[in-house]
């Protein structure tokens, strides 16, 4: 499979791009554990125009965690335009490695982006959306991705026209979450649809799925049933960022790794803790990692006190003696992944 001049040869897995969740820490992990390529957090086109600096900071790579998508959103084409050729100039303007692919966010459900008409908001104006995304494409060197949904609700899955109209403004791939706007994250994905764009003889561009990819054998069953180029993860990575590895090893040798013990999650843990530290400092590297540490040992028992000393402390060392703990204390408890819905 190939966008652009990048290949990320047969069956790629992406991590999404999710709020407050793919920072660098979290995308330089998933990139060591398997994902093909990570996307930033959502960049905010208003904020960029306006030089916030907490929106030019998202734009921040790394040469290590390439290849990297800047997802940009907003729901005016001037600002859209502006931010996108920022966005293909990151390098210069933020720092560090710089984008890899634009990636437009018409698929965000949350009511403060879709309210506004960005995100999956835009699916209510699907001939806006193509002049947006025809606009980005013509004003960025880098290549045009999109994500979008199904469609604003049940009554309205555009997608299959839709499709057709973003490739033939220039996007050079397109990830498709099998929900509507008005699904949220909730009721199963459809992934006919998805396999009807990618099946569809006039789209020619890669079609990546999204939506309930949570293991070896759903991605398969995905790659097989509807021929999508490339998968992308979202919430199944949280707390999970070995997924990745999991999943390209049943894609590989069509076998389950057994479940991650212990003592591995907790050297995993340590290692993100230490890349947040490492790039975002104390305390805020403390602060931005309470959300991921929460999430890397549920399942196990009597764990209620141990987790709120995870979430609660601001000492980098009490911290990490607290996961030596765990590590000794649950060193022979069976810990199954919790299964949860991708983004």
């Amino acid at each position: 499979m190939r966008i652009g001049d990048l290949d990320f040869g047969s069956k790629p897995l992406f991590l999404a791009p999710m709020e407050d969740v793919t920072d660098v820490s979290f995308r330089i992990l998933c990139k060591e554990q398997g994902a093909a390529m990570v996307y930033t957090e959502f960049v905010p086109s208003d904020g960029l125009i306006r030089d916030a600096d907490k929106a030019i900071a998202k734009m921040r790579t790394l040469p290590e965690e390439a290849p990297v998508g800047i997802q940009i959103y907003g729901h005016l084409l001037e600002s859209m335009v502006e931010a996108a050729k920022m966005a293909d100039n990151a390098a210069e303007i933020a720092g560090g490695h710089g984008a890899d692919i634009i990636d437009i966010n018409f698929g965000c459900p949350v009511s403060k982006i879709a309210g506004r008409g960005a995100g999956s908001g835009m699916m209510r104006e699907p001939d806006k959306m193509v002049a947006i995304t025809k606009a980005v494409v013509e004003a960025v060197k880098k290549p045009v991705t999109v994500k979008t949904r199904l469609g604003w609700d049940e009554n309205s899955k555009i997608i299959p026209e839709l499709a057709e109209r973003l490739q033939d403004v220039g996007i050079q791939a397109l990830t498709i979450h099998g929900r509507t706007r008005q699904q949220m994250y909730k009721g199963a994905a459809d992934w006919t649809l998805i396999g009807e764009v990618k099946n569809n003889p006039r789209i020619h561009i890669p079609i990546i799925g999204n939506g309930d990819i949570t293991d070896g054998p759903k991605a398969a069953e995905a790659f097989a049933k509807y021929g999508v180029d490339a998968i992308m993860i979202g919430r199944a990575s949280f707390g999970h960022p070995w997924i990745f590895k999991e999943i390209r090893h049943y894609l590989d040798t069509g076998e389950e790794l057994p479940p991650l013990a212990v003592a591995e999650r907790v050297a995993l843990a340590k290692r993100h803790f230490d890349l947040s530290l490492q790039h975002k400092g104390v305390p805020r590297g403390i602060y931005e990692m309470r959300r991921h540490l929460s999430c890397y040992f549920k399942g196990l028992p009597e764990f209620k006190q141990t987790r709120m000393r995870l979430v609660t402390s601001n000492d980098p060392e009490e911290i990490r003696d607290t996961l030596d703990y765990i590590a000794q204390h649950w060193a022979d408890s069976p810990l199954q992944t919790t299964n949860v819905y991708d983004i």
